[in-house]
C-alpha cells in the first residue's frame, strides 16, 4: 500500500496556513517517500479553509517526484471552465504530475455563495466532468449539455498530460455515486471518514459490476482513499481530543469516528491500514491533524514499512 499526505488546510485553533508550513510538508513528503500530496476544496466551511489549488501550486517545486492530487476539487462551484484552466496550469507547472479528483461537494454554503441551487449539483456535475475533459482534449468533439457548452472554446496551453490529467471521481460509496464513477471517471476516490474496510470491499464489488455493464475493464480500474484524517499518539486523552475536534468539524458523533480513522496509537493505526491493505486498497492519503512533519515522520517509521 502506498501512502500520500494532505496539505494542512483547516484552521483547527489559532494555527495559520503559511507558505513555510506548506513547503515543510511537501519537502517531508519528498524526503520520506510519500506517494502524493493532496488538497481538498471548499470556499466556505465551519472552520477557516485554505484554498486547495493554490496550496498545490505553492508546493509543487518542493516535491519534484511526488504526484499531486485534488481530493476533491469542485467543478460545479468553481465552474468547469475556470477549474479546467487552473488544473491544466498546475499540470503544466508540475511536469504532468496532477491527478484531478473531482466531486460535487457536500457544502450547501459553497453553492449559495456562487448562486447555484444545491439541488442541481448532481445534474451539473454529470455535465461538468465531460466538459472538463472536452476542454482539455482541445481537438476533440465539444461537450454540449443543458448547463455547459464547450463549442468553439479551446483552452491553451493544454495540460502536460495527454489528453489531460486522470480524473478520479469522489464517492462515499453509494450505488448512485459508484455508477457515476463507472461512467465518468478514470478512478474511484473513496472517502476515509465515510468508508470501512468492509464497505470498501462491497463498493469495489459493486463498482466492478457497474464497470463491466458499460464495457470497461474492472481489473485495471484504480482506486484510492483520501480525507483520511490521522493522528498517531499513545496518549488516550490526546486521541479523544482529536476525535472530538474532528467530530465538531464534520458533525459526526465521536463514536462513529473512533476506529474508522487512523487516530490513536501506532498499533491501532497500523491495524486499520493493514485491514485496508487486506481488503485490496492500493493507496491511501492521510491528513495529519496538526504537527504535520512530526506526524509524517511517525507514519514513515511506524506505518509505511509494514503496509
Amino acid at each position: 500500500m502506498e501512502i500520500g499526505v494532505h496539505l494542512p488546510q483547516i484552521g483547527w485553533d489559532d494555527e495559520h496556513v503559511t507558505l513555510e508550513r506548506l513547503l515543510a510538508v511537501a519537502s517531508a513528503a519528498e524526503r520520506l517517500g510519500f506517494r502524493s500530496i493532496n488538497a481538498n476544496d471548499h470556499l466556505l466551511y465551519g472552520r477557516p479553509w485554505f484554498d486547495g489549488p493554490s496550496g498545490l501550486t505553492a508546493v509543487l517545486a518542493a516535491a519534484p517526484s511526488v504526484r499531486l492530487m485534488t481530493s476533491v476539487a469542485l467543478p460545479v462551484v468553481r465552474g468547469p471552465f475556470a477549474l479546467a484552466k487552473t488544473l491544466g496550469a498546475i499540470d503544466i507547472l508540475s511536469g504532468g504530475r496532477l491527478d484531478a479528483g473531482l466531486g460535487p461537494g457536500s457544502s450547501e454554503a459553497d453553492y449559495a455563495l456562487v448562486g447555484i441551487p444545491f439541488d442541481e449539483r448532481w445534474a451539473r456535475f454529470d455535465e461538468a466532468v465531460p466538459a472538463v475533459r472536452a476542454l482539455w482534449t482541445g481537438d476533440g468533439p465539444p461537450f454540449v449539455g443543458r448547463f455547459y457548452d464547450t463549442t468553439g472554446i479551446r483552452l491553451t496551453p493544454p495540460p502536460a498530460q495527454t489528453p489531460g490529467p486522470p480524473i478520479w471521481v469522489g464517492s462515499w460509496g453509494s450505488e448512485a455515486g459508484l455508477r457515476r464513477v463507472a461512467r465518468l471517471a478514470d478512478g474511484w476516490l473513496a472517502s476515509g471518514y465515510n468508508t470501512t474496510p468492509a464497505s470498501y470491499v462491497s463498493g469495489m464489488t459493486t463498482l466492478a459490476g457497474l464497470l463491466e455493464a458499460v464495457g470497461r475493464d474492472s481489473s485495471t480500474f484504480p482506486s484510492t482513499m483520501a480525507t483520511t484524517w490521522s493522528y498517531i499518539t499513545d496518549d488516550a486523552a490526546e486521541t479523544r481530543a482529536m476525535l472530538e475536534r474532528l467530530s465538531h468539524t464534520v458533525r459526526r458523533p465521536v463514536e462513529d469516528l473512533a476506529g474508522r480513522l487512523p487516530i490513536g496509537s501506532s498499533a491501532a493505526c497500523l491495524d486499520l491500514l493493514g485491514r485496508y491493505r487486506q481488503a485490496g486498497l492500493p493507496s491511501i492519503s492521510m491528513w495529519p491533524m496538526g504537527h504535520e512533519v512530526e506526524q509524517m515522520e511517525r507514519i514513515a517509521q511506524d506505518i509505511m514499512p509494514f503496509v
